[in-house]
């Protein structure tokens, strides 16, 4: 002792204490505690008499006030347990300063020596403070913790280098030594407090919002730091998880407040939307702005990960390089180093992956719920000549829309390749990802070039000026890859604009497939399909070749490089390469090479370019109004775009309001023309949703939007939900509001129908409603609204006269529309004339005429007489309908998707691997993994070869080593490894685009061929994914995953190997280590599967309604990056464990060279990093595979029965349209109860029949019957052949179906009528006129439908009487035996003449009627009852019955008379 005193004593007066007292490091934590103290006044002074902002969350009222507000007994325990420590160790430095006054050190000391004494007690008096505020005040608290946190690390570390260093080498004493026992008291006390505390102690609850806190918050806000950094909060779920097959969503955490979509919104739209007040900017800068405070943090973390990666070639350096002798450093610190290095390394890349992956799935949050708004505001022009996307603000955002003075902006153009159906749902998938991608590009802004620039310094310290040779060789050959980078960005944009056709292509496709099965063209459609999908795959392929390539030359540059340096070094420069010099390089090669390869590409596409789009484009210029009350126009021009070019119909019919024209506010308001005129333009024009073409400087036109606006369209749109809530529509529900909206709106009878009553789900476009069903949902919805303004367009059109006059009698003249103003646009003049306070009408030529009417409040007594039965009927039905209070079914229709568990099943396994090894897999698997064992062998071998050429030099002069021979042989393994790769590759790849070919077919097959039932219960969206964003996994990351596993499990055996070659007893580290990792693996694969398959069944919805599951896609998706943490850090943990023990058996035994020693630890190093890649790749193969079992799973869904050669009909046939049922009966699936019931009628070739019956009583299920849609029992005989022993394309193909809303697919007019170009031009103009379009136009209209046409997505830009004759001509031109037309009102007369006058002798019609007069001139009248045929014969013969259900009919009709004349003339002339 008295030596290390004596020591001591030396070392106080060669510092010279009395003369430089300032510079002793002992008095440093009293300058800590006065720049501590002087913080905190300047913080307390800046926080006086400003309440915090954020409190954390109080504890139960029933646990004591002051836990209350210091958080849970947890946290209070640990603030207690530092304030006794901060006070013992005050205690602890007050004696040791004691016992140096009194002893110790002889004499006296100076002044200045006892501030030097009485400094760390003074800091551990200041410490003791901020502990003490930080137990008793919850104002302070956290600011004081922080305080005394830095200063007590800061006085560790002073202890760490004076007392602790020392120990790290072979010549240091502790300085402190001489305080004895205390010392080591002072530093265990100091490393409770000032570590293990702040490592340990919960977080306290900060809610986002102050007035709104969680219950119960997510684990990840209240952790401890050890638990966040090695995310031990976990556990619970990891372990759960590992316990059963799935983990369903709502056993996930609940989702922190900081990533709720709400205050996501709060926080981010400021910066990104333009409409919320966003500054014109790149939405990369925007995001940047939103997330400051954490890519600041993290710029910290890059500068940290680079330092850390160094660690493990400076212990190479030092150590391989002087040997433990020649060093003063022991050799343990050096091991220790390869376990912290990494380990350190490991934390920080995982913090740095936490942070920006959270930001990733917040902004994905943030981009997919701008893009809802955004999308909500488009206005959609036909995707197939360069859709435009336009939106405008005013539209949305104010109560007024005048324009004045402004011409409009030229328009951006726009590719042909444009299809906003496929865009928008590539941009909330694929879009999406590479949105998230871009969340790294810090590490090419920052990390690379510090992570390059260190390299540099690094080798020149080892290699010397050789290292710039190899810089410079890597500069010269960069434009290689960079060229070949930039060939890859035009081949993936050109192969994004294929993906984007084929995308609408299929979503088009699927969601009008009904229509193509009725009219057997879904076969047709797919040979397009798969041509478009062979076109994007062939340039897959190239992409694939190119990317190989690309690969392959950034491998062989890094083969130049380090060829380059190590021959200058060698050859040039005469230096000895010692295995030191070669595996301290070698790591820094690797790194620098990866970070230069980097530099080569560039960020991923974003959207911005489609959300610019979205923002306003400045065209418009706003006047004031004379009253922002009024609804109407002034000199208006409107146009549905901007372009006059584009070919489209409608989009370049303009609609002129010349003059002003206002309607009356609070009151009805009527608008009338014939068809194509222009009534619902007026209406879009209102809405915003057409453009404005000013024309003179007072134009303006106004709908006021405050007081809300109800719309309700001319084609009914229906949620898939239930009944009940596609009427409340969001609004807060008011029983009684909404029982008078049901009885006025003629619903109550409907909702009898339904086992679940209004709980029925109305499906995917409300497949299980009739179509006047939904005219009158979607009218209820409407009137149920609180909106002042409705406008209504034509919601009368599919309903019957009864209901009609039952609708304007009792809804359009009842309580709930009183007041409001109504704007009603109907055909149906003479029912509502009657009620209308103004009437608009449009003319053919466009021009308007107005005119004031004196309305009734009641309708005319012959129309009220003619209602006499109905209110009978619907109060009985009221009465029977409240009384009924048993339980009733769920009314589910949409089957909840199938969500996997547990692995991936064998069959989606053996489809993808059958797929990927085609006809041969006895040939492919053998040479592909062959490829894969001589590629991982070789670059071992590598590596062992250069520290073979390193120990040359340890046993034989430098001279005598030929540098050039083992350069040689270096270099030929090289070129060889890269030649075997890059073969390995392409061959793979080939497999690969084989697999996704097959695959595709298979599921588009399945789809096409499946049942009318299956796609009931199944929503379009969930149907799209698969073809979509499953399809997508199946062409890059599924394939991409398999191939790396298999190679990842061919490397973990190959450096296992390696390892146990050099150190044979290592087999069973490696084994312990591989077989834990196993364990730790399967853990997470369970937890991750789970969540990964939550996520991906979550997106599809997304598909169909974007708000609905965000905070659902931000919680699987947070916690699918966790649980990579989780893993990640433990197989860092397991790595870094096992490298070390190599290095310490190395260094104990001494039983292997330098070079062999190099080695081994670099394999290990690989070995360990290999299970962790292997972990994580398996994880993203199990996951991406889950695409592959939902593809799977759509491949054994139901199918119809498919063509066979005995089913082809003679070719003849049909030769006429006679039609023989025979007890036919159908149901919808096999467990559903029949629908129709012993059916038996004839109808002769060429007869007219029309089929009546009420709402469900199975008049479209006869439709389905007869087409083979259903399931049917009996027998059907067209043209003298039973239907059912028939292929289903042959019949369908010659039996044609005009729907009440027909649906028409994207492109020209040309391409509706005949899509496969089976026709010339001559016949589809004939069709066009005989089916009366050409009687609608005239030469000299400015909107002339012609073949060439472009006609939107579904026909949207067209009325539905335009669809409605495009669809009759359809027919004509198909020129079948038996045409089903179920008629609407709109173009009646038209459809009806063609019928009567263009139509073949032997063609037979059959008509679902809505009006008696269409029907009245039939051949016959079939009248259906609850699936049951009641009755069957000619009009006149039924209206001599006198108990005739349809005499009734006519009698109760109204226009009796005038029927019966019909009737009755007809048979006369017959």
């Amino acid at each position: 002792m008295q030596v290390y005193l004596g020591r001591i004593a030396k070392m106080y007066d060669d510092v010279g204490v009395g003369e430089h007292w300032a510079l002793d490091p002992q008095i440093l934590p009293l300058y800590a505690t006065g720049a501590s103290l002087l913080v905190l006044s300047l913080q307390i002074a800046y926080a006086a008499g400003r309440s915090s902002s954020t409190t954390p969350v109080q504890a139960s009222v029933h646990t004591p006030k002051h836990v209350r507000l210091q958080g849970n007994v947890t946290t209070l325990s640990f603030k207690a347990a530092r304030f006794l420590g901060c006070s013992a160790l005050l205690s602890l430095s007050i004696v040791t300063s004691a016992s140096h006054r009194t002893g110790g050190i002889e004499g006296s000391l100076s002044f200045w020596e006892k501030w030097i004494e009485w400094s760390l007690p003074i800091a551990f008096l200041y410490a003791s403070f901020l502990s003490g505020v930080s137990l008793f005040s919850a104002k302070w608290g956290r600011i004081t913790t922080r305080h005394n946190l830095y200063l007590l690390l800061f006085i560790s570390s002073i202890y760490a280098y004076r007392d602790f260093w020392p120990f790290m080498t072979t010549t240091g004493i502790p300085q402190d030594i001489s305080e004895g026992s205390l010392l080591w008291a002072k530093i265990a006390l100091l490393t409770f407090v000032a570590i293990f505390i702040p490592l340990f102690i919960p977080r306290e609850y900060v809610p986002v919002n102050s007035n709104e806190p969680m219950e119960e918050p997510n684990a990840e806000q209240t952790a401890s730091t050890f638990s966040g950094m090695l995310y031990f909060y976990l556990d619970t779920l990891m372990f759960k998880a590992s316990k059963v097959e799935h983990l369903p969503y709502e056993e996930l955490p609940v989702l922190a407040d900081y990533d709720r979509a709400t205050y996501l919104r709060e926080k981010g739209f400021p910066h990104l939307d333009p409409l919320a007040g966003a500054k014109e900017s790149h939405l990369f800068f925007k995001i940047i702005r939103t997330f400051r405070a954490r890519f600041i943090i993290l710029c910290f973390n890059v500068v940290f990960q680079v330092l850390a990666t160094f660690a493990a070639p400076l212990v190479s350096t030092d150590y391989l390089e002087r040997g433990e002798e020649s060093t003063e450093i022991r050799p343990y610190f050096w091991i220790a180093w390869i376990f912290i290095g990494p380990m350190a390394y490991s934390v920080a890349r995982q913090a740095y992956i936490f942070i920006s992956t959270g930001t990733g799935v917040q902004a994905e949050s943030l981009i997919t719920q701008l893009v809802f708004e955004h999308s909500l505001r488009i206005r959609v022009k036909p995707e197939t000549s360069g859709s435009e996307l336009a939106a405008d603000s005013a539209s949305s955002s104010g109560t007024s829309t005048p324009v004045a003075d402004a011409a409009p902006a030229a328009p951006k153009k726009k590719s042909s390749s444009d299809n906003m159906i496929g865009k928008l749902n590539n941009l909330v998938t694929s879009d999406l990802s590479s949105i998230s991608g871009a969340r790294d590009f810090l590490l090419v802004v920052l990390y690379v070039p510090l992570q390059v620039g260190l390299s540099i310094v690094f080798l020149y310290n080892i290699l010397g000026i050789s290292a710039f040779i190899g810089l410079f060789t890597v500069i010269a050959l960069m434009p290689v890859p960079r060229l070949l980078v930039n060939k890859l960005a035009s081949l993936e944009d050109e192969k994004m604009k294929l993906t984007d056709a084929r995308v609408q292509a299929v979503t088009e496709t699927v969601s009008s497939l009904r229509m193509l099965k009725m009219f057997a063209w879904e076969w047709k459609m797919n040979e397009k399909i798969q041509e478009s999908r062979k076109s994007e795959l062939i340039k897959t392929w190239k992409i694939e070749v190119w990317t190989t390539l690309s690969n392959s030359v950034n491998n062989l540059i890094g083969a130049c490089t380090i060829l380059t340096t190590f021959g200058f070094y060698t050859i040039v420069m005469k230096q000895e390469l010692d295995a030191s010099k070669v595996f301290s390089s070698m790591p820094v090669f690797d790194q620098m090479m990866i970070q230069l390869s980097m530099l080569t590409f560039l960020l991923g596409r974003t959207i911005s370019e489609l959300l610019d789009a979205y923002a306003s484009t400045g065209e418009n210029v706003y006047t004031p109004v004379p009253d922002t009350d009024v609804v109407g126009f002034n000199d208006a021009i409107f146009s549905w775009a901007k372009e006059e070019d584009d070919g489209a119909a409608t989009p370049s019919f303009r609609l002129r309001v010349p003059g002003e024209l206002i309607f009356k506010n609070g009151c009805m308001n009527l608008i009338t023309g014939p068809t194509g005129s222009g009534k619902t333009s007026l209406l879009m024009a209102l809405l915003g949703e057409m453009h404005f073409v000013p024309s003179l400087p007072n134009a303006w036109f106004n709908l006021p939007r405050d007081g809300g606006v109800a719309y309700a369209s001319q084609e009914s749109w229906v949620m898939n939900d239930t009944i009940k809530n596609n009427v409340l529509f969001g609004s807060p529900f008011d029983e009684e509001r909404y029982n008078k909206v049901l009885q006025q709106c003629a619903l109550k009878q409907d909702l009898e129908l339904f086992d679940a009553s209004d709980a029925t789900e109305v499906g995917e476009r409300g497949l299980t409603l009739s179509g006047r069903q939904k005219a009158r949902i979607t009218l209820a919805r409407a009137v149920y609204s609180s909106a002042q303004v409705i406008l209504l367009d034509d919601v009368l059109a599919a309903l019957d006269v009864h209901t009609a006059k039952w609708i304007v009698e009792e809804c359009l003249l009842g309580d709930l529309i009183k007041g409001r103003t109504v704007l009603l646009v109907t055909h149906n003049v003479a029912l509502t004339e009657p009620i209308a306070h103004f009437i608009v009408s449009i003319n053919k030529d466009g021009s308007l005429s107005t005119r004031n009417s004196v309305p009734m409040d009641h309708l005319p007594k012959a129309l009220v007489e003619e209602l006499e039965d109905i209110p009978a009927e619907l109060d009985a039905t009221k009465e029977t309908t409240e009384n009924d209070s048993s339980a009733k079914p769920s009314g589910k229709l949409i089957i909840r998707e199938e969500i996997k568990t547990g692995r991936v099943g064998r069959k989606a396994l053996k489809l993808f691997i059958s797929a990927l090894a085609g006809k041969h897999p006895f040939f492919f698997f053998p040479l592909w993994v062959m490829g894969m064992v001589a590629s991982e062998v070789m670059i071992s071998f590598q590596l062992w070869y250069l520290g073979h050429w390193g120990s040359q030099y340890e046993n034989q002069p430098g001279e005598a080593v030929k540098a050039s021979y083992y350069l040689s042989i270096y270099t030929s393994l090289l070129v060889f490894t890269a030649l075997v790769q890059f073969v390995k590759a392409l061959y793979y790849k080939l497999g690969a685009i084989r697999a996704s070919t097959a695959i595709h077919n298979t599921l588009m097959g399945s789809v096409l061929g499946t049942t009318l039932r299956w796609l009931d219960e199944t929503p379009v969206s969930r149907i799209i994914t698969r073809c979509t964003q499953d399809i997508r996994s199946l062409d890059g990351p599924l394939s991409e995953t398999f191939d790396w596993v298999v190679d990842l499990s061919i490397g973990v055996m190959t450096k296992l190997g390696s390892v146990v070659i050099i150190s044979p007893i290592f087999i069973f580290p490696g084994m312990f280590i591989a077989g834990v990792g196993s364990l730790i693996a399967n853990i997470y694969l369970k937890a991750q599967l789970s969540v990964k398959r939550e996520m991906s069944n979550a997106k599809a919805p997304v598909l169909a309604h974007f708000g609905a599951t965000v905070n659902a896609l931000v919680s699987s998706c947070r916690m699918s990056w966790d649980l990579n943490r989780w893993i990640g850090i433990r197989m860092d943990l397991l790595g870094a464990t096992f490298t070390t023990s190599l290095a310490l058996y190395l260094v104990i035994t001494r039983s292997a060279s330098a070079a062999n020693t190099g080695f081994s630890l670099a394999v290990a190093l690989d070995f360990c990093n290999y299970i962790l890649g292997w972990v994580r790749l398996y994880n993203d193969f199990e996951v991406e595979a889950n695409s592959l079992e939902r593809i799977q799973s759509y491949t054994e869904i139901d199918q119809e029965k498919r063509p066979t050669e005995a089913g082809k009909p003679p070719a003849a046939w049909p030769t006429s349209g006679e039609l023989r049922v025979e007890k036919l009966s159908a149901r919808y699936s096999a467990d559903s109860p029949e629908v129709l019931h012993q059916l038996s009628f004839q109808i002769r070739s060429g007869e007219r029949v029309g089929v009546v019956g009420r709402t469900g009583s199975g008049k479209s299920t006869l439709t389905l019957s007869l087409l083979r849609c259903i399931l049917t029992d009996g027998h059907v005989y067209y043209d003298g052949i039973a239907t059912d022993g028939i292929n289903l394309d042959a019949l369908r193909s010659n039996i044609t179906i005009i729907p009440q809303v027909p649906e028409l697919l994207s492109g020209t007019l040309r391409r509706n009528l005949d899509p496969f170009g089976e026709h010339d031009d001559a016949v589809l103009n004939a069709a066009l006129k005989y089916a009366g379009l050409f009687s609608l136009q005239s030469e000299s209209d400015d909107v002339r439908i012609t073949l060439d046409t472009k006609i939107s997505s579904g026909g949207s830009n067209l009325s539905v009487g335009q669809r409605q004759i495009i669809a009759l001509s359809r027919a004509m031109v198909r020129e079948s035996k038996l045409l089903i037309l179920d008629e609407d009102y709109k173009t009646d007369a038209l459809i009806q003449d063609a019928l009567r006058s263009k139509l073949g002798s032997d063609v037979t019609v059959i008509t679902i009627a809505h009006r008696l007069q269409t029907i009245m001139d039939a051949d016959k009248i079939m009248v259906l009852d609850a699936g049951k045929l009641v009755e069957f014969d000619s009009p006149a013969t039924l209206l001599r019955k006198e108990d005739s259900i349809f005499k009734g009919l006519v009698d109760n009709s109204g226009h009796s008379d005038e029927l019966r004349a019909i009737a009755f003339g007809k048979a006369r002339k017959q």
